[in-house]
């Protein structure tokens, strides 16, 4: 992607985190990897409601920053992001937030493993949750990678959500896919239970991405281990 393409939407992207309600204060982080092999990050200790241009960063594979204005520093979940593109050759841009119903799943230690929705079953699949990391440090991207070869959004255990994509709006759309699919299954909860898709249709749904020219990767079939945590509260 060229430089100033990448960093109109990587804007829009916070701006629109932002008033979703998906961060807050300094919360969360998006970067984007250009056509010469650098990459844009957002930078640390700001709003990404305040996010222009001009404040973004452009860093090498070697966290190295190559143009910043003065007094800004990469995200410090940038080694996150690094990850990412080290493992997956075809992830262009990553986006870290806390959307409040996905994070709950991540917060109550539950990974989002049912398939009960359509859209869902066929491009995201099962959502795994990552074992709990120290932020900034590099438990986080040792916590993440096992999962990167066959997942394109996790949650982040106590933390929040992660997706990435081929370019910075799938990368996005897969958070905002996220964050429904978790507040229609909390209702549905709610109503009395969230109801499967069978088996064979989950498969039917899974073929059809080749049809709809589905980017990414996705994990088939699949159910996590039962967590035995004890809730705080009980």
């Amino acid at each position: 992607m060229e430089i100033n393409e990448a960093k109109e939407q990587i804007c829009d992207v916070c701006h629109k985190m932002w008033q979703l309600g998906w961060v807050a204060a300094n919360d969360g982080n998006v970067s984007a990897k250009l056509d010469d092999g650098t990459f844009i990050v957002t930078p640390t200790g700001i709003s990404k409601s305040f996010i222009t241009p001009e404040k973004l960063i452009r860093i090498n594979n070697n966290l190295e920053i190559l143009d910043a204005a003065p007094g800004f520093r990469p995200s410090s979940e940038i080694k996150m992001h690094m990850r990412c593109y080290e493992k997956r050759g075809d992830v262009n841009s990553v986006v870290h937030a806390h959307p409040p119903a996905a994070t709950g799943f991540a917060v109550a230690h539950r990974p989002m493993d049912m398939y009960n929705m359509i859209e869902d079953v066929a491009v995201i699949g099962a959502v795994p949750l990552t074992p709990y990391s120290t932020p900034s440090t590099a438990e986080v991207p040792d916590a993440i990678e096992p999962y990167l070869k066959d997942h394109d959004v996790m949650l982040l255990e106590n933390h929040g959500a992660l997706t990435m994509g081929a370019d910075i709006i799938t990368a996005y759309y897969r958070m905002e896919s996220l964050e429904l699919w978790a507040k229609i299954t909390i209702n549905a909860i709610i109503l009395g239970g969230s109801c499967d898709i069978s088996r064979e249709n989950i498969d039917k749904l899974i073929n059809l991405r080749g049809f709809y020219k589905v980017s990414g990767r996705h994990p088939g079939y699949r159910k996590f281990p039962e967590r035995h945590d004890t809730p705080t509260d009980k």
